[in-house]
């Protein structure tokens, strides 16, 4: 009982009865106040740098990937708008993108059995050291919910931190799946614990099972992770992933940031986007 109250512990140092339509309407009164003024160029290049850049498709191959890769390769340099911040696919081609990548672009590995979680502790700790050593920077892994939604916050802790482990210098990118969690009390006390076992970057959904991220999920993570440095001096990022398809929708997003976290977080150290078509949405809003 004692080990499983410091996380308890932890979770009673925040305000985690948190109502929905509190935060809804906390999310419009921002979006409607500060988002013209950051639907301007300046914004779309800044968002570009801070795209994860992602293939993650069953029909993925060794040339394929490859292809993704150099698609990069030629944008590096070809205009003033800084490159993706990384590019994302599966463990399994961590190797050709390394091979592949001239670009000073980060590499990012899905792994722990993504995009379920469901499989032994040993594969997810095997499969993200695997990762990192064929040259992953950055693991983007999922939390497991079923320990979660069980109530079971210290082995769901104890496994986040054995993976962060197994990361070494890598980062650690913790997927809350919000789609799931659904409620604000949820998300917050599921960043809590990711922040406590290590996390480097909160990251709001796959995309794959359930809905994507909502401006609501990313406001909460936000002010999770403002008062979290604020009590341990340890500044984390957010990464919003699923359903983000237009510049517009990125731009909302990234004015959640700005109002909530500062302008020291509108960066790739900080900020990303996990996104396969929002690219060329923005280039086309460029006039590239």
């Amino acid at each position: 009982m004692a080990e499983t109250n410091k996380y308890l512990d932890t979770i009673r140092q925040y305000e985690t009865n948190l109502k929905d339509a509190d935060i809804a309407e906390k999310v419009n009164e921002i979006i409607s106040k500060k988002f013209d003024e950051n639907n301007n160029e300046e914004t779309y290049k800044k968002i570009y740098s801070c795209i994860d850049l992602t293939s993650l498709k069953s029909t993925d191959s060794k040339e394929s990937i490859w292809k993704f890769t150099e698609k990069v390769n030629e944008f590096e340099g070809s205009t003033d708008v800084t490159n993706v911040a990384a590019i994302c696919v599966y463990p399994n081609f961590v190797e050709i993108v390394r091979e592949a990548l001239t670009a000073d672009v980060k590499i990012a590995a899905v792994a722990g059995g993504f995009p379920s979680s469901q499989t032994f502790i040993e594969v997810k700790i095997a499969e993200t050291a695997l990762a990192v050593a064929n040259g992953a920077d950055e693991i983007d892994i999922v939390m497991n919910l079923g320990l979660f939604l069980d109530g079971n916050y210290e082995e769901l802790s104890e496994e986040l931190d054995e993976i962060k482990h197994a990361c070494r210098d890598a980062q650690l990118k913790v997927i809350l799946e919000t789609g799931a969690l659904k409620t604000a009390k949820n998300i917050k006390v599921a960043s809590l614990l990711s922040l406590y076992s290590g996390a480097d970057f909160l990251k709001t959904s796959t995309g794959k099972e359930y809905n994507g991220a909502t401006l609501e999920a990313a406001y909460v993570i936000c002010t999770t992770i403002k008062e979290y440095a604020a009590k341990n001096n340890r500044k984390v990022g957010l990464k919003v992933s699923g359903g983000i398809y237009t510049t517009e929708e990125a731009v909302r997003y990234y004015t959640i940031v700005k109002e909530v976290l500062g302008e020291e977080y509108l960066n790739n150290q900080y900020f990303r986007i996990g996104a396969s078509r929002l690219t060329e949405d923005i280039l086309k809003n460029l006039s590239i």
